[in-house]
């Protein structure tokens, strides 16, 4: 991590980078909680994959055991370059308070948590990574409109089929809205959902954390496996400063790049449900 220029030499030092910046966003981002998040410092991660198992068999005692391999398979996730840039009075620049690295660090994070869970939930992205809509993922069928939670054991048994265990469910905040204020009967005013004591204002689904991202369209619960869905961070994070772009109005440019990318190891073992009206 480094940080270039005189000009922001007093807002960002090269330790504090990672805790104003890459830290929370890795705690803030929708795509980061719901993944395995991997450090690299490599321009490629290759992540092994064991498409076919070795064949155990019964042997009777003293007789030879017949041996077999594994079919190994790789995938390669290339961490693509996210950037983000805020612009800020010389005044806030030449601050050294913590108010004001608190103020650096969150317009950043905001800006990079926005494109990291949009590229993470959508297709394909230009000069980004693919998401899960570019998977072909295991589908499962809510229905004409959300009205139970059936599917949510349907899609925790499509994964366990798999060998997989769901370990989040994301929705638009529109759909989980909906999910939320489903009723165990018309006269009545309790939640399907349950509660987790430990955590009283998340939602749950079938045991199974609900999260909310903006950039999933409405419609769709996406269930994920951690272990099967990875992002891949470069070690190579910056905060580079510029005084001279915004010379006029005596502001600094405060620049962040990081390079991410996104790997899923067993595709259909991602669940995406709908509902088909």
């Amino acid at each position: 991590m480094a940080l270039t220029t005189s000009g922001g030499a007093s807002i960002l030092t090269p330790e504090e980078v990672g805790a104003l910046v890459v830290q929370p966003l890795m705690e803030q981002s929708v795509a980061a909680q719901v993944s395995t998040v991997i450090p690299t410092t490599s321009h490629d991660f290759r992540v092994p994959i064991v498409s076919d198992d070795p064949a155990a068999g019964w042997t009777a005692e003293g007789a030879e055991i017949a041996a077999s391999d594994p079919t190994i398979d790789e995938t390669v996730v290339t961490p693509s370059k996210l950037a983000g840039l805020t612009v800020i009075s010389n005044e806030l620049a030449t601050d050294s308070s913590p108010a004001a690295l608190a103020v650096v660090g969150d317009g950043l994070v905001r800006d990079l948590r926005r494109k990291l869970d949009a590229a993470f939930f959508a297709n394909t992205t230009a000069d980004g990574p693919d998401g899960l809509l570019s998977l072909t993922a295991t589908e499962v069928d809510a229905g004409d409109t959300w009205t139970n939670l059936d599917w949510a054991e349907s899609a925790k048994s499509e994964a366990e089929t798999l060998h997989a265990t769901l370990t989040a469910f994301v929705a638009s905040p529109a759909t989980a809205l909906t999910l939320a204020t489903l009723k165990e009967e018309a006269t009545s005013n309790k939640a399907l959902l349950s509660a987790d004591p430990t955590t009283p204002t998340s939602r749950v689904i079938a045991g199974v954390p609900l999260y909310v991202a903006p950039d999933i369209a409405d419609g769709i619960v996406w269930g994920i496996p951690r272990q099967h869905v990875l992002m891949v961070v470069r070690q190579d994070a910056s905060v580079v400063t510029d005084t001279s772009a915004y010379f006029s109005s005596d502001r600094v440019a405060v620049r962040a790049t990081l390079r991410v990318g996104f790997g899923y190891t067993y595709p259909a073992a991602v669940i995406k449900v709908n509902i088909t009206p």
